[in-house]
């Protein structure tokens, strides 16, 4: 099936050795605690949010004690009230950046965000401008060891899924975002654990940037990735790969 993964959401992008590992289990715990708070308390048979949530900080190795921790604090009222928000804008060259944030004081967050794009030269847009630009999609990351390409691909069709590529040890499954808890429990029957299972905006258009512009709309990208209150950003930015190098 035709690939996908080159989206240029540019995710990780110093690795792992380079990432602060609290940081990350911070937006995990609480990617748990909003999952708990909204999406049906501290069952994950019947919070698919939760499951999803748990899938995710299973995927960067976080300890069992440690979720298992996190949702009892949530089921208890800990762990603050957070409320969910996204924030549509322009970056450098017009790129559109989408970025979803869980924050327990909207107005500190909207300021941060705001400020992060003036900053570097781009701005806020109003709420829906860039909706034809992204549309939202299932995504699973899993390990691709062990697994026979053409029979795992049927078995995800079969659950769903709309395009399965298999790519450095890995196979990503994709899927519509009605039918992403379908493809969950197709994964649960075979009884692979994903590294990485969420609804992400894919962009249906892509725009280019020029190479004076990439350094400063990669300080965007950090700086918004760095913010607590941020859990994703995703971007349409199409880019030549040696620009990296030069940064």
């Amino acid at each position: 099936m035709a690939g996908h993964s080159k989206w240029a959401n540019i995710k990780h992008r110093k690795g792992a050795q380079d990432a602060k590992r609290g940081k990350i289990f911070a937006k995990l715990i609480k990617e748990i605690t909003v999952a708990v708070k909204t999406g049906g308390g501290g069952d994950a048979e019947f919070n698919p949010k939760l499951r999803t949530a748990i899938s995710n900080a299973r995927g960067q190795n976080m300890p069992k004690d440690t979720i298992d921790r996190a949702i009892k604090k949530a089921v208890g009222g800990e762990g603050g009230d957070f409320i969910e928000t996204t924030f549509e804008g322009y970056g450098p060259d017009g790129v559109g950046i989408f970025v979803e944030c869980a924050t327990d004081n909207n107005q500190r967050t909207v300021g941060n965000v705001r400020s992060y794009f003036n900053k570097m030269g781009g701005s806020l847009g109003k709420d829906g401008c860039l909706e034809f630009i992204f549309e939202r999609k299932g995504v699973f990351v899993v390990s691709a060891e062990g697994l026979d390409e053409d029979e795992f691909t049927m078995e995800m069709i079969d659950g769903g899924a709309e395009d399965v590529e298999f790519e450095d040890g890995l196979a990503t499954i994709t899927t519509s975002m009605e039918d992403f808890g379908n493809l969950q429990k197709k994964l649960d029957e075979l009884k692979i654990e994903p590294k990485e299972a969420a609804l992400q905006r894919i962009p249906t258009t892509m725009k280019e940037i020029s190479k004076d512009s990439f350094a400063t709309f990669m300080k965007l990208i950090d700086a918004l990735e760095d913010d607590d209150d941020v859990q994703n950003v995703f971007h349409n930015v199409e880019f030549d790969e040696s620009f990296m190098n030069e940064l």
